[in-house]
Formats: structure tokens, C-alpha cells, sequence
């Protein structure tokens, strides 16, 4: 039988750079990877257009996808991590403010409100702060990957011809979430911001997952055991991935690398675990967050996310 070749998207990082170079390969398929430089719009043309078979996806684009029923399910492959108190900020000369006080306020979102960093970071100030999310009015620089999105009321996009990132270094906005860039008007909103993700994993178990890996549902139907295969294969390229960061073999180690290897020191466990297993804390939490900041109607079991043939899966 002719080998089965599927077009597929994902980030060259430490985790998936063996994949990319073809030093691992899935058993009975090829990988045919494309370069999408900015890899939102990768999300984006797979949700609205299906163009890819395999991506690399925000996974609250992802539930925001299923719950409007795109069809293509995600593997519980968790190809990026990261904390998310550093990308609360505010205006550096506005000065400091308690994050209750952004109560009654306006703050800004870069691009959409289902954007997963958003998500994560208004949890953890419902969470840890006890802000009432939906007595914020949650000021956007762009739109939905998932057009059919209707937001709650007090999301509003931006004025036209006016720049988030500018209104929230000047104080016009009383925060912003995931401003791009790094400068010096803008500021972290918590104290010790970067500290404060550690300290979080650490007392509550917080490590959340930004992206996964999303697969046409005609080719899972299609192709028994494309699901496994697949997991098998990234699988296989992580642990390459993690035995380097372990062995302090990463010759230039980046952020994420030096954050993969922070965690690893705190837990002494594998920093980027794959199957649902391991990550079922994170996955509910991010559903119930999804729930209450009105993006789904109603939550979602974990084993209704991925492919049956995965649930026992672990990595």
C-alpha cells in the first residue's frame, strides 16, 4: 500500500524538532509540514477553511471550534505550556492597582477573547484574585478564529483607528492581556509576576496548556490507527526533546527551553506530558474557565475532546 502523505502545520520548537527533520516519522504516514511564519493563521485557516490535515492549535480555539462543530478532533498531544500572571499588565505611569479594582473598568485583549493566553489569565485572576470577570468590560484588538463566536455583552471590539496596546500604556485602559511586545510603558498588573506562574505550580498544581494537535475527522474515519500513529510519533520527538533538557544537552537554550527546565526542577517529572492521564486537572480546569467566561455553553468530559483510541494513552 502507498504510503499516505498529510499536510500538516506545527511550530519548529524543541518538542516537535525531530518531526520536522524527518529523524522521526509516524509509522504508516508522512508528515508533509508547511511554514506558516505567524501560526495563528494557521489556527485560522483550519477552523475556517479546513485547509491543513494536521495543526498545530490554541486549544481553547480548539473547544471553541468543537463546541460550533468543526469538524476535526484534537489528540491529547500538548505541544506548548506556559504561565500567564506576566501577561496581566498595566500602564507603568498609571501606577500600581489591586486587581479587584478592575472591577467596573475596561481592559484590553490582544486579538480575540477566546485567545487561550485570555483565557488562562482572567482564570487565574477570577482564581487567585477573586475578580468578577463579567463585571469587566474586555476591550479586543481583533476578532474570533471561530467566526460563529457571538461574545457576551461586555466584550467589545476596539474603537476603529484605535490601538490597544497604546490605550493600555497610557492608562485609558485599566489593564491589558497578552500585549505584544516588551516596552517600557507597560508593566506587569501582579506583583512578581514571573515568580508568581512557579509559585502557582507549586501550591495548586497550576501549569497550564496553551496548544495541542487537531486531526480531520475524515482521516480518523478514514484511517484506523492514524490517531495513534500520530501520538506515538510526537511522542517519540518530545521524549527526544525532554532526555536533551535533562541532560542540560540544549546547546542555546531559549525561554521555553529554560522554562521546560525550571519545571523539571520543581516537579523532578517529564515537563511536557502527553494523554489525558497526566494533564486531566488542566484540561477540566481550562473547560470550566471556558464555561464561565461564556465561550462554551456547557463543559466538556475530558474523553469527549479526543479520539477513543487515545484515552489510555501517555507520554
Amino acid at each position: 500500500m502507498a504510503e499516505i502523505t498529510l499536510t500538516a502545520v506545527t511550530r519548529t520548537q524543541g518538542s516537535t524538532q525531530a518531526l520536522k527533520d524527518g529523524s522521526v516519522r509516524p509509522d504508516r504516514f508522512a508528515l508533509r509540514f508547511e511554514e506558516v511564519p505567524v501560526l495563528i493563521q494557521a489556527f485560522r485557516r483550519m477552523v475556517r477553511t479546513l485547509d491543513f490535515d494536521v495543526t498545530e492549535m490554541a486549544f481553547s480555539t480548539y473547544l471553541c471550534a468543537k463546541a460550533h462543530g468543526k469538524p476535526f478532533t484534537a489528540l491529547p498531544v500538548f505541544l506548548v505550556r506556559g504561565f500567564h500572571h506576566g501577561a496581566i499588565t498595566r500602564s507603568a505611569a498609571a501606577g500600581p492597582i489591586e486587581p479587584k479594582e478592575l472591577e467596573g473598568q475596561r481592559a484590553g485583549v490582544n486579538r480575540g477573547y477566546t485567545v487561550t493566553t485570555g483565557v488562562w489569565a482572567r482564570g487565574i485572576l477570577a482564581d487567585q484574585y477573586g475578580v468578577d470577570l463579567d463585571r469587566v468590560t474586555w476591550v479586543l484588538s481583533g476578532d474570533e478564529h471561530v467566526a460563529e463566536y457571538q461574545p457576551p455583552p461586555n466584550v467589545v471590539p476596539v474603537v476603529p483607528g484605535r490601538d490597544v496596546p497604546d490605550m493600555v500604556a497610557t492608562g485609558e485602559l485599566a489593564a491589558g492581556i497578552g500585549i505584544p511586545g516588551e516596552r517600557p510603558d507597560v508593566v506587569p498588573l501582579l506583583p512578581g509576576a514571573g515568580q508568581a506562574g512557579y509559585d502557582a505550580l507549586r501550591q495548586h498544581g497550576l501549569y497550564p496548556i496553551n496548544h495541542l494537535v487537531v486531526v480531520k475527522d475524515s482521516l480518523l474515519a478514514a484511517h484506523p490507527g492514524l490517531a495513534e500513529d500520530l501520538f506515538a510519533a510526537y511522542a517519540e520527538a518530545k521524549n527526544r526533546y525532554v532526555a536533551r533538557l535533562r541532560a542540560g544537552g540544549i546547546a542555546d537554550p531559549g525561554p521555553a527551553d529554560r522554562m521546560y527546565a525550571r519545571v523539571m526542577e520543581l516537579t523532578g517529572a517529564d515537563p511536557l506530558p502527553y494523554g489525558i492521564a497526566p494533564n486531566r486537572a488542566m484540561i477540566d480546569q481550562l473547560v470550566r474557565h471556558t464555561v464561565s467566561q461564556h465561550i462554551l455553553d456547557k463543559p466538556y468530559a475530558a474523553e469527549e475532546l479526543f479520539p477513543e483510541s487515545t484515552h489510555d494513552l501517555t507520554a
